[in-house]
This record gives C-alpha cells, structure tokens and sequence, in this order.
C-alpha cells in the first residue's frame, strides 16, 4: 500500500482509491474512532447512545413488554400498510424504525422538513437496509389541501393505510408567547389532528395513533391545555373511528430540546444553561418510538399509554444532566453566576478541560415543577404490562363545548387580530381545572 502512494505522489498521478479504498478506509476508521471514541460515544451523529446514564437510569423500559409480543407486533406490522405522520422529527423517526424493522407492507411518511426526512432514509437504509415492502417519503404539510389530494391519491393506488401515526406538533411551551404562533399551536395540535383523524376514518383505517403529552395531565401551559383540548375533540371522533393515544415523558435529546441544545452549545463554544429546580421524567428516543408502536397496535379504543413510575424512571433535574454530559465528554462543570460571566469564561476554562454552566431558578411562564402522567379522576389499568400504565376512557364529550371552540376560534381569525389573553381565557372556559401559569417571562428571554 505504501509503494502504490509513493509511486503515484512521484508520477504527479492521482491516487486511485478503488486500488485500495475498502482495507485503508476500515483502517483509517478504526484509528479516528479510537482517537475520538469517547466523544462519539456521546455525541455520534448529535445523538446520545449512552442516554441512560445521562438521566440517571441502566435499563431499557419496555425490552420485556416488547419481547413478550414481538411475534404479534411483527404478524401485524408485515401485513398491514402505515402512515406516520410528523414522521421525520424524533418521536416520528423512532416509529418509522421501529416499524421498518419488522418489514411492513407499506410505510409512507409525511413531513414539511426535508432536510430531516432525508436523514431518516439515511439512517434506515444504513442501518436496516431495505426490506420487501413499499418505503417512500412525501414533503407535505399534513394541513394542505395538497396533503388531501395525497391522501386521495394512495386510497385510490393502495387501497389507503391500515394504521396512521401523527406525530406532528408545535410542542414547545415558549410557543404560546405571542397570539400568532399560539394560533398555529391550535391549528397544529387540536384541529390538523383532528382532520387527519377524519381522512383516517374516511378510508376506513384499523385505528389512528396520535401523541399527546404528560403536560396534558393538570395542564399548567397552553402547549399541555392545547394537547388536552386535542384529547377531547379525538374523544368525539373515536364514535366511530378506533383511537390510540400515548402521554409520556420529555424525550432526551430530541430535536430543539434543552439537551438537543448541548450539543449544539459544546460545538459552538458556548456555555450550557439549564434551570436546577425543573424536575422531568426523560425517555430516550428508541422509548419513545416503542410507546407509540404498542399503544396504536395492542390498545383498545381510546387508551392512553403511559411509562410506569419505577426505580428507572424517576424526576431528573436538567441541571444534573447538564453536569454528566460533560463529564462524559471529559469535562468538569463550573457553575457560574451570571449569564455573561458563562459566555466570557469559555475559552479559559475548556483549556482547563473545564465548561462553564449557568444554573438558574426556572422563572419563566408554564414552567411546571414536576410532571404527572394522569390526574386523581382517570381510571387506569395497571395490571396489562410491567412497564406501561393505561388510562382507560369511555366516550365522553360535550359536543357543545367543542362546537364553541371551533366557532370562537373562527371568529378570532376572521377578524384577522387577537390578543394571547383571549385564547388563555378561551382555553379556561373549555378546561375548568387550567391552571394557567403566568409569569410575564418566557424562555426566549434566557440564555
């Protein structure tokens, strides 16, 4: 091999890789991942593969549920042909591997980011391959007429979905700091949703899967109150269309998540910030796309998944994680008291194999202390699965509450003008126990 480069570097000749790419390139390999393999274990791809011991816990949740099942989950999956929705953002993605990996019929998924479908593929066909089944993507927004002509389109070519995931969201609490983007928040959350329940009714799909969130249980923020509201109109709609819902915990390192963040924060030289009083339950990614799978494909109609609380699953403060993620990377934290003296120190102390943190008392509206997955008056069923809980619900709506959401909500748009306080108080009118948390801050005023 070294003849070969010493005799094209003399010749002025390009090196032809094919002579030898394949050995040199596994070798070149092994040396990078051996120089760098710390780093990569923690932060491969912006990933995390050591989650787990980043949110204090050692073992997957729901390994043993699954492998009690498996042969039914993969019966089902292989002869039934699915749509996910959102399906390029983290939850989506990890429903979109979980089901390609037992080969469906078909997987179609729809989502506005290209960039982030485009990994996906990446990702499935770098890690499974391919499988015998129907495997496309689609650049949609769910709520285009664009994406009702689609629908149409695979009803009449494949006969439409047998089972569809919608992932799709705006999940972030800062989201309900202006009226603009609160109103896209109830688009998104509560009537898209609800549409795309309709189309999956229409086609006469076996069920549909929609996320709602821990933050719907005694909801503190318009985000939790949106998915709430979302929970009551899909109630309306599972009449006559079989509905599968999941509540579960902040998912670790999904996109634009505070720990998403840290990684971005160590690439950019940028100290990490977090609040040290906010308590979460964390589930990783993989978890996530689990869930999803044995709510939608094992559930009766209208439950609600949720992780069981256990010595594995237990209230993490962000600022904990904050102090392990560095120290996976070889670095010791050091706390500092402002904003700006956490910006200025950067370069000193990561010369030091030191990182500046900023630690600071959450301040900001709809920030909730901890997180629940259910209130006193749900029924549950706690006996079906070691590491699933399951709210049980019956068909229960006030059709005219629901009618005077939308009506309310029509007449706020055609006036083309409306103040965040008239969607808080309609939000209290539909849900009595809101307990709206203002503080008049929000977090895109920290750092």
């Amino acid at each position: 091999m070294g003849e070969e480069v010493k005799a094209a570097k003399e010749k002025g000749e390009p090196l032809l890789l094919p002579n030898f790419s394949v050995h040199y390139l596994r070798h070149c390999d092994k040396i990078i991942y051996g120089l760098f393999e710390p780093i990569m274990r923690t932060r491969r791809g912006g990933m995390v593969d050591n989650i787990l011991g980043l949110v204090g816990r050692t073992n997957p949740l729901f390994e043993s549920d699954i492998s009690r099942i498996e042969g039914e989950l993969t019966e089902i999956i292989s002869n039934s042909r699915f749509l996910v929705v959102g399906g390029a953002g983290t939850i989506g993605s990890a429903i979109c591997r979980e089901l390609f990996a037992r080969n469906p019929k078909v997987l179609h998924v729809v989502d506005i980011s290209e960039n982030n479908m485009v990994e996906l593929v990446r990702d499935i066909r770098s890690s499974v391959g391919y499988g015998t089944g129907e495997f496309a993507t689609f650049a949609i927004d769910c709520g285009s007429d664009i994406f009702e002509d689609f629908i149409n389109a695979q009803v009449k070519r494949i006969g439409g979905y047998d089972y569809i995931f919608n992932t799709s969201a705006l999940k972030h609490v800062r989201s309900e700091k202006d009226p603009f983007t609160l109103m896209r928040m109830i688009d998104t959350n509560v009537f898209y949703t609800d549409k795309v329940m309709q189309m999956a009714e229409k086609m006469g799909a076996k069920k549909y899967f929609c996320v709602s969130t821990d933050k719907a249980a005694n909801p503190v923020n318009m985000m939790g109150a949106s998915k709430r509201i979302m929970e009551m109109f899909l109630n309306r709609r599972s009449a006559n269309m079989p509905l599968a819902m999941a509540r579960f915990a902040n998912v670790a390192f999904s996109d634009g998540s505070l720990l998403y963040g840290f990684n971005r924060r160590i690439d950019k030289n940028q100290p990490l910030s977090a609040p040290c009083d906010v308590r979460r339950y964390f589930v990783t990614p993989k978890e996530s796309g689990q869930l999803c799978l044995m709510s939608c494909l094992t559930g009766e109609n209208r439950d609600i998944y949720f992780p069981k609380l256990s010595q594995e699953l237990n209230l993490v403060t962000f600022s904990s994680i904050a102090e392990k993620y560095l120290a996976n990377l070889g670095y010791e934290p050091v706390q500092c008291a402002t904003e700006q003296e956490a910006r200025d120190r950067v370069l000193e102390l990561k010369a030091k194999r030191q990182w500046p943190v900023y630690f600071f008392t959450s301040d900001t509206t709809g920030e909730k202390d901890f997180e629940e997955f259910y209130t006193d008056n749900e029924v549950l069923d706690m006996n079906r699965f070691e590491s699933l809980g399951i709210i049980k619900n019956e068909l229960d709506y006030d059709e005219k509450k629901l009618e005077y959401f939308v009506s309310r909500i029509k007449e706020l748009r055609s006036a083309g003008v409306w103040e965040r306080g008239e969607l808080i108080d309609l939000f209290n009118e539909m849900i009595p126990n809101f307990n709206h948390k203002e503080t008049g801050k929000f977090l895109d005023g920290r750092m």
